[in-house]
């Protein structure tokens, strides 16, 4: 059995999903304060970049929106804040994880939590806000709008991948 990874490894990957939450939480709240919803507060060169403020009430690229109210608040909260909390638990316990695979983990549950926590307490859905152009590629003018939560669960399973990668490759 492997030697439990130290107070500061297991901690640091918990705070970094904490403070992923405070910058989720404060970009959504200036972007809801200062742009109308359905508007362009800004733009950069020229339609590439929108910081725009929208609204979504599914998942990723607004899948579930349909859903009725009650079906989405147990698919899009309780179920989500069931997995989050057993992630939280695997990165404090699990032995094996490497220290690349408990930052990328800690991504995931804080841009988690981050967009849980617009679906419990902002009206009208999770705010996303980050607008790109995509140029047709797969069939789109512009990338769904997206939030920094959503970037960080993004680059956290990035992560995870590309060790399990680099991991089966050593082996």
């Amino acid at each position: 059995m492997s030697e439990r990874p130290s107070l500061f490894v297991r901690v640091g990957s918990l705070s970094l999903a904490a403070v992923i939450i405070v910058i989720d939480q404060i970009s959504k709240a200036l972007v809801a304060s200062h742009i109308p919803i359905g508007t362009v507060g800004w733009s950069w060169g020229g339609d590439f970049f929108y910081l725009m403020h929208q609204r979504n009430t599914g998942v990723a690229f607004s899948l579930g929106n349909a859903l009725p109210e009650a079906f989405r608040h147990i698919l899009f909260i309780a179920i989500p804040v069931v997995v989050l909390v057993a992630l939280g638990v695997y990165i404090w316990r699990d032995r094996a994880l490497t220290s690349w695979q408990r930052w990328g983990l800690g991504l995931i549950m804080g841009g988690g939590l981050g967009n849980i926590l617009d679906r419990v307490f902002r009206p009208g859905g999770v705010v996303d806000f980050l607008s790109f152009k995509f140029y047709g590629f797969l069939g789109m003018d512009r990338f769904a709008t997206f939030n920094f939560a959503d970037s960080c669960i993004t680059v956290g399973g990035a992560i995870i991948v590309l060790t399990f990668i680099f991991r089966r490759r050593k082996a």
